[in-house]
C-alpha cells in the first residue's frame, strides 16, 4: 500500500503493486513498458469537447511571451468569427508553466469545428453548441452499472465489447459475495453481501466510498428536482436493465449500491447489531487484468467502524427522503436501517478502521468521524424533523466551524460539507438565523474556490498542494459547492465557475489532457482497472466513453509514476498508463460527482419571460 495520508486529504488508497511489478494474470511479470507523459500537441489548452453558447469560454495559451498576444477564434471554413487580445499572467506555480489566458466568452455562435488561434499556434478543434454535455450527462452516469457486481453486463446495453458475466455470486471460481465469511476473530457468521458497485479498478466493495458515492448520485437529481430539470435525469435515460419501470434511473442505479449497504449492517442479535461492516474484498490482491467472474480470491467481510455506520445511516437516510415518492416500500425500509445504523454508531463512537488493514484492498482508515456524526445526523434531521436528530446536529462543532469547506474540499474521509449542503437546500425547521448562516458558509466556500481560480492559469479551484490521490475528484467537488452556491444565490458567476471546471477536466489543464475517457481528441484511454486493460491484453477494451481518471498526484505512488514522472510540477503529475494506479485510476467517489456535475452543465438555462 501507498503510505497513509498525512492530513485529512480526500486522497484514494488503492492496490500497491507488489516488488514495484505490475502483477499480470496473478503472476509476477515485469513492468509494463509505460506509455511517455502525456505531452499536448498544442499551447493552446482549450476544452476539447467545447463550450456553451451562453456559457463561459476561456483557454490557457502556453507561452514565454510578456506582451499581450492576439487571438482568433476561426469557424469549421476557416474563417475568423471573433477576435481579441490574450492576458498574461506570467507564472503559473502549479503548473510550472508561464501563461497567458484568452477570454471568448463574448462569442455567442454555435457549430463544430472551431479552432482558436494564438501566435501562429491553433487549438485542437472545438464545438460550441447548447447539447454540448448531454452525451456525458449519459455516459458518466452509465459508468456505475459497468461497475455493478453480483449482475451480468448486458451487450444489449453497454455494447458487446463491455459485456461480461455477473461477478461474485459463488458461482466457480468466485467464492462470493453470497455467503461471505468474516476476517478471523471478527464474527462466526457468514453474510450475502451481493450486489453492490466495485469500487475502482479493483474488485472491492467499501461503505465509506460507497456512502458519499451514493449520495453525491442521489443528490444529483434531489437537486435537479428542485430546479424543476429532473425529467433528464428520468425513467428511460440510462441504458440499465431497470429502464421502463416507471422510477427515474439514476434512483435505480443508486439503488444497486444502497441494497449492498443495507446488506452490510449487521443484524439483529449479533455483537455490533446495526454497525456496518467496513468493507468486503479479496483476502489477497489481484493481478491485471483480471476479469471480475474469473475472481478465484476468496472473500472477507472486514470489522464493522463507525465511519461505515454513519454512511450508511446518511446514505439510507436520504434515500428515505428522496426515494418516497417512487418506492414507499423502499424508504421505509431505509429510514429503518439509517435510524438502527445511528443508534449503533452513538453506542460505539470510536470503532476505526485500522490503515493497516490494506491486504486485498484499500484500507480506508479515517479516526476524526465527528464530522460523519454531523453528516449523518443532518440528513436524519432533514428527512425526519426529530428533535433529536436536530440537537446532534445544532451541538456538533461542524455546525460553526469556519472549516467544514476545506481548502481542499470534501471527499470519503470529510463529510461535514455534505451535511451542510444539505441543510442549505433542504427544507427544515432550523431557526432562520441559523439557516442563513448555513447558507453563507456554502456562498463563503464558493467564493474561496472562486479566488483560486482567479489567481491560476488554469482557473482551477485546487491550491498549490492539492494536487493528491484523486484530485480530479477535488476538483468536480469543489464545482458541485459552487454550482449549489449559484442555486442559493442566483449570482452567474458561481455557475460560471462550476462550468470551467469541467473546461479543466476536458483539457484545459498542465498537460492539455482531458481525464474523461472518450471525450476529447488527447483523452485517457488506460486508466487502471482489471477488466478494461487493452495496454495490457488487445482483446479486452479500453474504458468505456465518461470514466474520469484520478488526475495529477505529486506523491508519485506507484512504481509507473516514480519511474516516469520524477520532477513534475504538481498539476503535471499523471500518466495515461494501466501501471499508474496512484494517477490513472476510475473510482466510484470521482465519477459520481462527474455525473454531478455534467447533470449541472447540460441544464438549459431558463429562458426569461417575455
Amino acid at each position: 500500500m501507498p503510505p497513509a495520508p498525512s492530513s485529512r486529504h480526500p486522497r484514494r488508497l488503492a492496490a500497491a503493486l507488489v516488488t514495484g511489478s505490475l502483477l499480470v494474470g496473478g503472476l509476477l511479470a515485469a513492468p509494463t513498458a509505460a506509455a511517455a507523459p502525456s505531452a499536448a500537441t498544442t499551447a493552446v489548452r482549450v476544452n476539447q469537447v467545447g463550450y456553451l453558447p451562453d456559457g463561459p469560454k476561456r483557454a490557457t495559451v502556453v507561452t514565454t511571451e510578456t506582451r499581450s498576444l492576439t487571438w482568433q477564434l476561426r469557424d469549421a471554413s476557416g474563417t475568423v468569427v471573433a477576435s481579441g487580445a490574450t492576458v498574461p499572467r506570467g507564472a503559473d506555480a502549479p503548473s510550472g508553466q508561464s501563461v497567458q489566458v484568452a477570454d471568448f466568452s463574448s462569442y455567442r455562435g454555435s457549430g463544430s469545428g472551431y479552432v482558436l488561434s494564438v501566435d501562429g499556434q491553433g487549438s485542437t478543434p472545438f464545438d460550441i453548441r447548447a447539447n454540448l454535455y448531454d452525451a456525458l450527462r449519459s455516459d458518466s452516469m452509465a459508468f456505475f452499472y459497468h461497475q455493478r457486481s453480483g449482475i451480468p453486463i448486458n451487450a444489449s446495453l453497454v455494447g458487446s465489447a463491455y459485456a461480461r458475466p455477473a461477478g461474485h455470486l459463488g458461482v466457480a471460481p468466485n467464492q462470493g459475495d453470497t455467503s461471505v465469511p468474516c476476517q478471523a476473530a471478527v464474527c462466526d457468521y457468514t453474510r450475502d453481501v451481493r450486489g453492490g458497485w466495485y469500487d475502482a479498478g479493483d474488485h472491492g466493495k467499501y461503505v465509506v466510498n460507497g456512502g458519499i458515492s451514493t449520495w453525491l448520485m442521489v443528490n444529483s437529481f434531489e437537486r435537479a428536482k428542485r430546479a424543476g430539470k429532473d425529467a433528464a435525469l428520468g425513467d428511460s435515460t440510462l441504458h440499465i436493465p431497470e429502464r421502463g419501470n416507471g422510477i427515474p434511473d439514476v434512483l435505480d442505479e443508486t439503488r444497486w449500491e444502497l441494497d449492498f449497504l443495507m446488506r452490510m449492517q449487521v443484524p439483529k442479535g449479533r455483537p455490533y447489531a446495526g454497525m456496518a461492516f467496513h468493507k468486503i474484498h479479496d483476502a489477497a490482491w489481484t493481478g491485471l487484468p483480471l476479469r471480475p467472474d474469473q475472481d478465484t480470491q476468496p472473500r472477507e467481510l472486514h470489522r464493522p467502524s463507525t465511519a461505515a455506520t454513519l454512511n450508511l445511516a446518511a446514505a439510507a437516510a436520504q434515500c428515505a427522503r428522496v426515494y418516497r415518492p417512487y418506492d414507499a416500500a423502499l424508504a421505509h425500509r431505509c429510514l429503518s436501517a439509517a435510524r438502527r445504523a445511528w443508534t449503533a454508531a452513538r453506542a460505539n463512537p470510536a470503532l476505526y478502521a485500522p490503515d493497516s488493514d490494506s491486504t486485498g484492498g484499500g484500507a480506508y482508515g479515517d479516526t476524526q468521524v465527528s464530522d460523519e456524526f454531523y453528516w449523518a445526523g443532518a440528513e436524519l434531521y432533514a428527512t425526519t424533523g426529530k428533535r433529536g436528530y436536530r440537537d446532534a446536529v445544532t451541538s456538533s462543532t461542524w455546525h460553526t466551524s469556519a472549516t467544514a469547506f476545506s481548502a481542499y474540499g470534501f471527499g470519503w474521509a470529510d463529510t461535514a460539507a455534505l451535511g451542510r449542503l444539505t441543510l442549505a437546500t433542504v427544507p427544515n425547521g432550523l431557526p432562520t438565523a441559523d439557516r442563513d448562516r448555513v447558507r453563507a458558509s456554502v456562498t463563503s466556500a464558493a467564493d474561496g474556490y472562486l479566488s483560486r481560480m482567479a489567481a491560476q492559469g488554469y482557473a482551477v479551484p485546487v491550491p498549490a498542494d492539492g494536487y493528491f490521490w484523486g484530485s480530479n475528484g477535488e476538483v468536480a467537488n469543489d464545482a458541485i459547492v459552487l454550482a449549489v452556491a449559484g442555486e442559493l444565490t442566483g449570482e452567474a458567476r458561481y455557475r460560471t465557475g462550476a462550468l470551467e471546471t469541467m473546461d479543466y477536466l476536458l483539457g484545459r489543464n498542465a498537460l492539455g489532457q482531458s481525464y474523461i475517457s472518450g471525450y476529447g481528441r488527447a483523452s485517457s484511454q488506460n486508466q487502471h482497472h482489471r477488466f478494461w486493460a487493452h495496454q495490457l491484453d488487445a482483446s479486452l477494451p479500453h474504458p468505456p466513453a465518461g470514466s474520469l481518471a484520478g488526475g495529477p498526484n505529486s506523491g508519485l505512488q506507484d512504481p509507473v509514476a516514480e519511474e516516469k514522472l520524477r520532477g513534475c510540477a504538481p498539476a503535471a503529475c499523471y500518466i495515461d498508463d494501466i501501471g499508474s494506479y496512484s494517477t490513472n485510476e476510475v473510482a466510484i467517489n470521482w465519477n459520481a460527482p462527474l455525473a454531478w456535475l455534467a447533470a449541472y452543465a447540460a441544464e438549459r438555462p431558463r429562458r426569461p419571460a417575455q
